[in-house]
This record gives structure tokens, sequence and C-alpha cells, in this order.
């Protein structure tokens, strides 16, 4: 489907698939047969996605930097406040059957930054600033914040229920941290490099070495470029994969790679355009969505409206 500005945060929910415009600020509801249903136009552009045990709806405000829940009147109430919290806009969000919701943010301006500099400087001394993911209970209170991370992006629950898994995309990994009994985030561990070791030095050098690499990148930081290469993969939206896998949203290039633990590499399904979201559900629960992007600037995708939902079944 086509005619979106960005499309994001892809959930499967009441038999149907779920996601955001974050350009126009609305979600969207779709049975897989129909046209899409507009469900609710989010003050602040619509992020992250989720719902309550009893359905109600939360869905991320990025730039007014908390969630709203839905209310059965179809109103929209302040659920949580992540403004004193948010180093940027809030991110990608995870709602748990109990009702918390786990919530990221960029930590800076992120299309401020890369309006002026090319993305390859933001690893330059300081380096990336960090940001927390917040943990809010069923009622909107904080539980509490994980340690900082570097741009903490799409995340989900493990089968055991115990683990989560979250998209660190600039620092190009996912991460997995214990879940606590009290519902709070433990310390983190990689789970899966996304890049060789020996670049993700070299870039974050403060020496010669790394204003070299960091130079080098800028020159090739073309999508023209990134197309054509299989490496980094800078991780957006993840999703559940068979086998205690993960599903990457390459938002590099147009695919979805399937990963495991260590970061091998087990599949890769190639999509039209960079892929923000993606999500392996449908009506047989084998099919693969992507939601993929011309570019992620807010203010130009919605002049073009070129963002794709598409759907692949998976033969595996």
């Amino acid at each position: 489907m086509d005619g979106f500005g960005v499309l994001e945060s892809l959930r499967w929910h009441d038999d149907a698939l779920w996601f955001c415009d974050l350009a126009h600020g609305t979600v969207h509801r779709w049975d897989t047969i129909g046209p899409p249903e507009t469900i609710v136009e989010v003050p602040g552009r619509a992020g992250g996605l989720g719902f309550l045990p009893d359905g109600r709806m939360l869905v991320v405000s990025m730039e007014g930097r908390c969630v709203y829940r839905q209310e059965p009147d179809g109103s929209l109430v302040v659920h949580a406040d992540l403004k004193d919290i948010a180093g940027g806009n809030v991110n990608d969000m995870f709602v748990d059957k109990q009702g918390r919701a786990y919530v990221g943010n960029f930590g800076f301006d992120y299309h401020a930054f890369i309006s002026e500099k090319p993305n390859s400087m933001i690893y330059a001394p300081p380096g990336v600033p960090k940001a927390p993911i917040a943990c809010f209970s069923p009622e909107g209170d904080l539980l509490g914040l994980s340690e900082p991370m570097t741009f903490p992006n799409g995340l989900f629950l493990t089968d055991d229920g115990q683990t989560m898994l979250v998209a660190e995309t600039l620092a190009m990994r996912l991460t997995a941290m214990p879940v606590l009994p009290d519902g709070q985030l433990g310390r983190p561990r990689l789970w899966a490099p996304l890049i060789d070791s020996w670049l993700w030095k070299a870039v974050n050098n403060p020496g010669p070495i790394g204003h070299i690499t960091r130079r080098v990148s800028a020159l090739l930081d073309h999508q023209a470029i990134a197309a054509r290469s299989s490496s980094p993969i800078a991780p957006d939206g993840i999703a559940p994969g068979k086998d205690g896998t993960a599903w990457v949203a390459n938002a590099l290039r147009g695919e979805c790679v399937r990963v495991g633990p260590g970061g091998t590499i087990l599949d890769r399904v190639a999509t039209s355009q960079r892929t923000l979201s993606c999500l392996v559900a449908g009506p047989k629960g084998d099919t693969l969505y992507a939601a993929t992007i011309a570019t992620d600037h807010p203010a130009r995708a919605a002049q073009l409206n070129a963002s794709r939902l598409e759907a692949y079944v998976l033969p595996f």
C-alpha cells in the first residue's frame, strides 16, 4: 500500500495490522482485506504503539514527549509523561501483557544534527548522547529507567518473557536486558553486533584514525552506496523470529534481516526502500510485513507520501 508519509510501529492486534504514520501523526488499522482505517490523529506525531490488557490503545507522541491512552469514547488522555526524561523525541514502545509500557527516546535532536552534518559525524567526540528506556506501570506511573543506551529504538520481549531485546540503532547492535520482578530492566548485555568490530572501534576513535574513518564514511554516506552494501546494519524496528531469532528492519537499506544470537545473519528479504519496522503476522502468521520509506525527514516525507506497507509470504 502506497501513499503514506513515514510508516512505523507495525503491530498485530485483534486480527488486524496496526501502524503509525509519523509524518502525518495518524494511527491506522488494516484488516488485510479492505482499505486501511484511520483510527486517530495524535498531537506531536504518532510514534510507538501498544495495547493495555483491556484493549485500550497506547500511542507515543514523539514531539509531545508523552504516551497517550485512547479511551473507549475515542478521546486521547495523557497516560505517561516523559518531558523530564527524554533528551529528544520519544521513540518506539513495547507494551507487555500486564500493561507495562517500555518507551525509548532519541536522546538528542537527531534530525537537526543530520540536517547540518553527515551522519557519521555523530560519532565524533564526545560521541552519541545516551538515553534510557522508561518503564511505566499499567496506570502510567514511572517504575524506573534503564541504563543509558545509544538511540534505543525497537524492542520486544523474548519467548521466555524475562528478557527484553532492544535495537540500539546508532550503536548498530541488538542488546538484551533482563526484566526484573518489578518490571524494571536490568543490566544490558550485547546480544548481536551488526557492524564489524574494527569499523565500530575506528569510527568511534577520538584520534586521527577516528577522524579519517568518519570523513571517509561521510564521503560514502549516500543511499545508492548503502543500498549495494550488506554491512553494517542499523536496526530500527525489530520483531520476534522463529527459534529465538529476531527480524530487523534495516534503516540503511531496503531489507529485513533475520538475526541470531551473536549476530549471525540467517535470512535477508529485500524490500523496495529503506525499512523502519517489520513484523511476522497476518491471518496465517506467515507474512513478513515491512514499513518502507523514501525519507525519514518528517516534513519532506509528508510532502512526498512515498512510504509503503509491503508484505512478503515467508517460505520458511
